[in-house]
């Protein structure tokens, strides 16, 4: 039996490695335990060292690129779930297209879901200003992910404000972004951060957008998930929007129809003698 403990940080590499190494000792997967962050408490640990790399492992590329995301999901049993069907795909190489396979379409699930997590992180998470002295700008913010998605997702965040220093706070995982070097630290509490001026505007644009002739409540929350609100300054003028909208729409109704403005006629005509 092995123990094999994954570190919080560095997960996927950590758990690819000893994958490589126990396929190819041909290691079962009821031989194998994956103890993420120290969870088990030593309950069944053992000492038995990984066994080493002797020869290369061959996986399908769909696998890797599934098994890349799927480790990222909250799911306890996700390192189990991916070890048996690599064990498998040893003897049945076209597993990944059997789309009737059980085990690899709760893996496609959770690769989706974790994708869906990802694409929410990039969605809504809203930095504060810190106001630092210094050559950039500093700022922070706190997120609360379904999964464990911020590793996976901060070179997004690293790429999009390379020129500003940030921190994006969870209680899994800590990113930091500082003069250019991104790194990763243990979870935290969430942090007091300062009040920032510009959430009051970014508030008026969103009332300003918000259109209540075209409001569909569950497509909005679908979108938009309930749980993320409490970390959205935006989300306090939703409930006001929503109880308002019927109203804005029969007033909508009731006003007589507006007439383009003067500038709408120099355009049209601009285009005309354009495509003429």
């Amino acid at each position: 039996m092995y123990t094999v403990p994954l570190p919080q940080i560095g997960t996927d590499i950590a758990w690819r490695d000893a994958a490589k190494r126990l396929i190819g000792a041909g290691v079962s997967p009821q031989d194998v335990l994956w103890d993420y962050g120290g969870q088990m408490g030593g309950l069944f640990a053992t000492t038995t060292p990984l066994p080493p790399l002797t020869r290369r492992v061959k996986a399908p590329q769909s696998f890797l690129q599934m098994a890349n995301t799927v480790v990222w999901h909250k799911d306890t049993q996700r390192f189990s779930r991916l070890y048996a069907l690599l064990w498998r795909l040893r003897h049945a190489p076209g597993l990944m297209q059997d789309r009737g396979d059980k085990d690899l379409a709760k893996l496609r699930q959770m690769e989706k879901a974790v994708h869906r997590c990802k694409h929410k992180m990039k969605a809504f998470v809203r930095f504060r200003d810190l106001r630092q002295d210094g050559p950039r700008r500093s700022f922070a913010a706190w997120f609360e992910p379904t999964h464990h998605t911020v590793e996976p997702t901060a070179p997004f965040f690293a790429r999009r404000f390379a020129d500003m220093d940030w921190m994006i706070a969870t209680p899994d995982i800590t990113a930091q972004f500082v003069d250019g070097n991104l790194s990763f630290h243990p979870g935290q509490p969430k942090p007091d951060l300062p009040a920032d001026g510009a959430e009051a505007l970014w508030g008026t644009y969103f009332c300003n957008i918000f259109n209540p002739a075209r409001l569909k409540v569950q497509a909005m929350t679908s979108e938009m998930p309930r749980k993320y609100w409490k970390n959205l300054p935006e989300a306090r003028h939703i409930p006001d929007l929503i109880a308002g909208a019927e109203a804005q729409v029969q007033k909508m109704r009731a006003a007589d129809p507006t007439t383009a403005p003067e500038r709408a006629k120099r355009i049209q005509d601009r285009r005309r003698k354009k495509d003429d």
